[in-house]
């Protein structure tokens, strides 16, 4: 997710990042709504296909976390419509001229659940947090840029080195080693979000593993999530600076894993939103209360490149991807809307600022997503041979959502078509598969990521070899290099910092480093009496803020 704002100019300097922010909102107006539409029960009932992993701002790492912790809490801005910088805990930014020192002038009213105030000193805690290297965060790589950052990561700086400072209570700089083009983008983000560090203290290893043991600054509050339950509670934040914004007296949110239980649920007015799969999508698409929720997310079957000898072998890797029919996956299995991709950059993601044409197209090489069954066991058969194995057999690991197990199911039919080929499938809980995942505790894994800003290098930076989201760890140096082109030498020459990108991801897919499956989208049901919900394809996907239930 992200955002940018220098005083909002900053949108117009570099509009890459926003082509593909698109968004989606039913709310009145950006002031609010008349409260003579409001109904009488301001209560929505909401499904998620997954259980919540985590509420920390330094460990989260998946969308059902960003969701509420988006929603729960709030950073220097909001993200609003088509990600529109919005007020959030900042009142006034100024820019140095060459882009590297941000001040941040911080409101007054800003509390803490508990009744603490909110102050520039949350942000620096919570900021060294992050990227203290004890804590562990997946997330911390996104600091890369600001002072220090990747020193301390790589345990070569002292966290007290980090570029951010408090100055007295609202007064917040943040110091860059070079201009960063999203950086705006990343304020809204929640792995930037403050943090009370009286509360980290007070409830050391419990923090933040129930709702019980954290505080919010956002338009709601959390209750009744105890870590390991599929019920939990958003609740109207009375301590919130906005909440004459905030309309819902709560937000009732569960697990909903099976599809058809949750049209029942939606039909039968118990809930008042469900995702969708399969043929439900085409006898649903003509109900008004049809929403489809287009994401920058790829899903990608990823090797565990250090872990298996053979995925060293590119023959392997390649046999594999080409026997994968993405077409007949898309159209046939998923049938929701989700489509074939071109490599793992999602169609419509950001556009060449010189020409305008889509990265994903621009960067299309035709290896790495096409399928070619033919060709794929004639590489089989090399690659066998030069492993000098007459069969391989390997686990799968997905989740245990529905849409999950069918895509996994597909893959292992097609991939048994390579002979000697045996695929075990393993689905798991989503919290589980992750944390597998980060651990390189996987042969092959079906993994989902969806850009946390408008720009391919959200999705691209994952393949660096030191990238901590790189559970398979394949490598390659000129990939690392050109990464590190658009990243510093090239970060403020628009032009060439695409090209790299470019180039990089043709590399990234002749090498079959993974093999893209689909690019997602969520189609479900929404009750057409709730509005004013905000929903983006890129970063947190949704911003309840404004979210009300009309008469």
């Amino acid at each position: 997710m992200k955002l940018k704002k220098s005083s909002v100019t900053f949108l117009v300097a570099l509009p890459l990042l926003l082509l593909a922010a698109c968004g989606n909102s039913n709310s009145s107006s950006s002031n609010g709504v008349n409260k003579g539409n409001l109904a009488d029960k301001q209560v929505v009932n909401w499904t998620e296909t997954s259980e919540l992993p985590s509420i920390d701002p330094s460990i989260a790492t998946d969308q059902i976390s960003f969701d509420a912790m988006n929603n729960v809490g709030e950073g220097l801005y909001r993200l609003g419509k088509d990600n529109k910088i919005l007020p959030g805990v900042a009142t006034k930014t100024k820019e140095s001229k060459d882009g590297k020192t941000y001040t941040f002038t911080l409101r007054k009213n800003a509390k803490w659940s508990n009744g603490d105030k909110v102050t520039a000193k949350d942000f620096v805690y919570s900021w060294r947090r992050i990227n203290n290297p004890k804590t562990g965060s997946q997330y911390a790589y996104l600091y890369s840029g600001i002072k220090n950052a990747d020193k301390i990561q790589a345990g070569k700086k002292p966290v007290n080195s980090l570029g951010i400072k408090a100055d007295g209570d609202y007064k917040l700089t943040v110091t860059l080693e070079k201009a960063i083009p999203y950086f705006k983008l990343l304020m809204g983000f929640p792995s930037f979000f403050p943090q009370d560090q009286k509360v980290v203290e007070k409830y050391g290893d419990k923090y933040a593993t129930q709702s019980k043991y954290q505080v919010y600054n956002g338009p709601f509050t959390l209750q009744g999530w105890t870590g390991m339950n599929n019920k939990w509670t958003l609740v109207k934040n009375k301590s919130y600076w906005d909440k004459k914004h905030v309309y819902l007296s709560k937000i009732n949110d569960q697990v909903v894993k099976d599809s058809q239980t949750g049209l029942n649920l939606f039909q039968g007015k118990q809930v008042d939103q469900t995702v969708l799969t399969g043929t439900q999508v085409a006898n649903m698409k003509s109900n008004k209360a049809f929403f489809l929720g287009r994401e920058a997310r790829n899903s990608y079957l990823e090797y565990n490149y250090k872990n298996i000898k053979a995925f060293r072998n590119v023959d392997v890797r390649k046999a594999m991807s080409l026997a994968i029919n993405r077409k007949q996956l898309v159209n046939n299995v998923l049938a929701d809307g989700s489509t074939a991709p071109k490599g793992f950059v999602t169609d419509g993601l950001a556009k060449n600022p010189k020409t305008g044409e889509d990265f994903a197209k621009e960067a299309s090489t035709g290896n790495g997503t096409n399928y070619d069954l033919t060709q794929a066991k004639k590489l089989w058969a090399k690659a066998l041979k030069e492993e000098g194995k007459k069969s391989m057999t390997y686990t799968l690991m997905a989740d245990d959502t529905e849409s999950s197990k069918k895509t996994a199911e597909f893959l292992q039919t097609e991939l048994e078509k390579l002979p000697g080929l045996k695929i075990n499938v393993q689905t798991i809980p989503y919290k589980t598969r992750l944390a597998r995942s980060a651990k390189g505790q996987f042969q092959l894994v079906i993994t989902n990521w969806g850009a946390d800003f408008s720009d391919p290098i959200s999705d691209l930076g994952l393949f660096t070899s030191t990238n901590s989201f790189n559970n398979g760890k394949w490598s390659n140096k000129e990939y690392d290099k050109l990464i590190d082109k658009a990243n510093n030498a090239d970060a403020n020459n628009t032009q060439k910092r695409w090209e790299d990108m470019v180039k990089a991801k043709k590399i990234l897919m002749n090498d079959q480093g993974n093999a893209p499956l689909y690019n997602g989208v969520v189609p479900q049901l929404i009750n057409t009496k709730v509005k004013g919900y905000v929903y983006n394809t890129a970063g947190v996907p949704w911003n309840w803020k404004g979210m009300y239930v009309s008469k």
